[in-house]
């Protein structure tokens, strides 16, 4: 049987606080066919001497200034040689110890794309809810018109695949990236479980009329300019629905 390789990529600057959280969701898996990249902006925190600190966890790290986020992705990309690769950025965490072990006994040998459901998490390591879009049984890019009905971080993929990031984005380009890939693949597999913990309040939480308007642009790039306008009345009615009933977001 052949056992993949993933590339496990987190991406930080200042993470000191949630760098530990992920790093500890990815030596106890009792999957050992990984390689765990970091790639660190010039942190000015602890973050550094953390990372020289467990250098005995991680087979490849680099600390440099970037571009911004997508920068530094392209960044681990280059130094990914998985056959798939995991974007985990700091407090972001594989959602238990077995998770990764399970997703490949189960996932089919040739799959371009593996994905599953996502914990939204708190800095502290506590469950606040589920992600409030959940991923469709069979997810393709046209799925994308409806916004990012998947976590980014609940999202494996064949390094073969995986195109580098446009740098131009700064809050949507994990969502334009997405599509391009799932326009290539031609296979993508639902776990149909929990994959990921996601780390509440990510950069396009913080900006997120940024992130709407370049996600707009995404959108319009990719499906045109009509649908776009006609999907986001659906979008719109779907969020504030939620936000009632759950009042969050």
């Amino acid at each position: 049987m052949n056992i993949p390789k993933c590339s496990i990529i987190t991406v930080v600057y200042n993470g000191e606080s949630v760098l530990p959280l992920t790093l500890q969701s990815i030596i106890c898996q009792t999957f050992k066919s990984y390689e765990y990249i970091v790639i660190d902006g010039a942190s000015v925190d602890g973050t550094i001497d953390f990372i020289r600190n467990n250098q005995m966890h991680i087979g490849k790290w680099i600390s440099e200034k970037d571009q911004g986020l997508y920068d530094a992705m392209n960044k681990g990309l280059a130094l990914a040689q998985g056959e798939y690769v995991w974007f985990l950025n700091a407090g972001d965490r594989i959602f238990d110890e077995q998770t990764l072990e399970r997703t490949f006994a189960e996932s089919p040998p040739d799959a371009d794309i593996i994905y599953g459901d996502t914990m939204i998490a708190d800095d502290k390591g506590n469950d606040i809810g589920p992600r409030r879009l959940k991923p469709p049984q069979n997810l393709s890019w046209k799925s994308l018109r409806d916004g990012m009905v998947v976590c980014h971080q609940s999202v494996i993929v064949k390094r073969s695949l995986a195109e580098t990031y446009d740098i131009r984005y700064k809050v949507a380009g994990d969502y334009e990236w997405l599509i391009r890939v799932l326009k290539k693949a031609k296979t993508a597999y639902y776990t149909g479980f929990y994959v990921c913990r996601f780390l509440e309040g990510g950069i396009n939480k913080k900006r997120i009329i940024k992130a709407l308007a370049e996600r707009f642009g995404v959108m319009v790039r990719h499906f045109g300019l009509l649908p776009t306008l006609l999907r986001h009345f659906v979008i719109g009615w779907r969020f504030i629905t939620y936000v009632v009933k759950n009042r969050r977001f």
